[in-house]
């Protein structure tokens, strides 16, 4: 059963591992973890937004944990089906003690989970929150409180859609030419409920699985993995789209094709949506994964910015965000953050800012992204591995000592030289470790890899 208490979330198979008993008494250790981190004067927020996905289990989950959030005595502010986003935003821009979305995100059809944030958006984590919430959850029965709360349902579509809209280059409404065409599949997730969105940026939308569906009966809700990319990548091709966006399952992460239906690294986005936003902000700092490209640092400082590597973790970057007054950061996993947007993740915040990028040059996706692809870099690649500590020393010990490469251990390892680098990490929930290396050709690309592969054994 603890099992599902992961990292950033609770995640794991309904009924199974999470039903309604379990998600009722995680409402009231949520509300416990809130009278611990909240701000202890008598007008200190009570209220706690809860939102779900299309998942059909998602339902009777989340009731029982708004009935688990009103017993610990919090009132619940529930905005019924949302993406993850839009629970964000609710939670900072009403003000709220925390929000709670019930998602498995990309997971299979049988799974089910709640991701938590605190008063602003500010995430909950297994560093220091999750683990109050298990305890509670797991526990003796929590008591409830004195006075129960009040569940009151309310719609933030609007406000969500004027918040999304207000990052719209409107200076290209009234130009002339065809409108650009977007594609975009949904992959049957909450993506789906973008449609209005899109349409009002102004594009020709060319919509893929936009039909909610927890059975995912297309294809499985995660646009990082590049068979996931097939259908739109046709879809752009076949039907002349200017580019295509995959949305994951909470329609928190963005996969982009241009308009060749070839996948861009989310690193080489991030560093796009930088430069543009440096051009209003120039000195900012922005947050890029530790994973991501050299090309992105490096075109980051080209635009007036100050790169700043992280963890990988949203918990992390969003941390940093805050710490260091961040306009921007993003992950390769497809996360991307917003300073003006709580330093939470969008999606479709960076549809927006992609669209703005395409406006305002007038050149193909393809033609802006071609200055990026500066050096040959690969997926990250996984193995597994029984004792990951031994082998990271081993890899430190050949690359780091007896080679002389600048070793870095900010997530994992990361050994630098001149001409080529690489990152290992390991998982927090598997034997693995994840390997993602570059080099400055294709051919020293495969042979560096063909060396760490020797090393570490076949990938799985």
């Amino acid at each position: 059963m603890a099992g599902i208490f992961k990292a950033y979330d609770v995640r794991g198979l309904y009924p199974g591992q999470l039903n309604e008993a379990l998600a009722r008494r995680i409402g009231m250790g949520f509300g416990h973890l809130v009278d611990l981190t909240g701000d202890q004067g008598a007008e200190r927020p009570r209220t706690v937004v809860v939102s779900r996905d299309m998942r059909s289990h998602s339902v009777p989950l989340s009731e029982a944990l708004c009935d688990g959030l009103t017993r610990a005595g919090l009132d619940v502010l529930d905005i019924g089906l949302a993406t993850t986003p839009m629970n964000y935003f609710a939670t900072g821009r009403l003000g709220a003690a925390g929000g709670i979305q019930v998602t498995a995100s990309h997971n299979a059809a049988g799974y089910n989970g709640l991701k938590f944030s605190l008063a602003g958006a500010v995430p909950v984590s297994g560093d220091d929150g999750i683990p109050i919430i298990e305890e509670h959850a797991l526990g003796p029965e929590p008591k409830p409180a004195a006075a129960p709360g009040q569940v009151e349902t309310r719609s933030i579509e609007a406000a969500y859609a004027e918040h999304v809209l207000s990052f719209l280059d409107r200076s290209f409404e009234a130009a002339d030419g065809p409108k650009l065409r977007l594609a975009a599949d949904a992959a049957n997730g909450m993506g789906t409920i973008y449609r209005p969105l899109l349409l009002a940026c102004g594009v020709e939308l060319l919509p893929l699985f936009f039909e909610l569906d927890g059975t995912f009966p297309n294809h499985e809700a995660n646009p990082l993995l590049p068979e996931n990319l097939h259908d739109l990548s046709r879809l752009v091709v076949e039907q002349g789209a200017d580019l295509g966006v995959s949305f994951d399952g909470d329609g928190d992460r963005a996969a982009f094709v241009d308009e060749h239906g070839e996948p861009i690294g989310s690193d080489l986005i991030t560093a796009l949506i930088a430069g543009q936003m440096l051009e209003r902000e120039s000195g900012g700092a922005v947050i890029h994964d530790i994973r991501s490209s050299r090309a992105v640092p490096e075109y980051i400082r080209e635009h007036g910015g100050t790169p700043l590597p992280e963890r990988v973790g949203h918990s992390f970057v969003k941390a940093t965000m805050r710490r260091t007054a961040a306009i921007f950061g993003g992950e390769l996993a497809g996360h991307y953050y917003f300073r003006e947007n709580y330093c939470a993740d969008s999606s479709i915040l960076a549809v927006v800012a992609v669209l703005n990028l395409l406006r305002r040059s007038g050149r193909s996706l393809s033609e802006i992204t071609a200055p990026l692809r500066r050096y040959a870099k690969s997926s990250e690649i996984n193995f597994e591995v029984e004792d990951k500590d031994a082998a990271m020393a081993a890899l430190v010990d050949r690359y780091a000592t007896r080679q002389g490469g600048a070793l870095d251990r900010l997530d994992g390892i990361r050994i630098d030289f001149d001409d080529w680098w690489f990152n290992v990490r390991p998982s927090n929930t598997e034997p693995l470790l994840r390997l993602v290396l570059e080099a400055s050709t294709p051919e020293q690309l495969a042979a560096r890899q063909a060396e760490l592969t020797a090393q570490l054994g076949e990938p799985t």
